[in-house]
């Protein structure tokens, strides 16, 4: 493969790549736990927090509250990191050493 083909269908899939980027940045991932729902966008933007009102909540169960955030938002973020290393793979292909 010559130079110039080369650079050709890396531009090719640099295009691909910024189209699957746009793409997952508009998709929405949601994490849960029992008492928290967050939703983050593919750009790793906070989207929505939710608390669910349908459970009796005390203010002594503050720290309760924050693990049950840390647990949905990294599930969010797990989500929405996986959907990119997925897509980005599958479009760079071959290349993908070469971004």
């Amino acid at each position: 493969m010559n130079m110039q083909n080369l650079m050709a269908q890396a531009h090719k899939i640099q295009k691909e790549m910024m189209k699957k980027k746009e793409e997952i940045g508009k998709k929405e991932f949601t994490g849960k736990s029992e008492l928290v729902e967050v939703v983050f966008n593919g750009n790793k933007e906070l989207v929505s927090l939710n608390i669910k009102k349908d459970k009796p909540f005390d203010v002594d169960d503050i720290e309760i509250l924050e693990d049950m955030l840390k647990i949905a938002i990294k599930e969010a973020l797990d989500k929405a990191s996986k959907e990119v290393s997925e897509q980005m793979g599958a479009t760079a292909g071959p290349l993908g050493d070469l971004f």
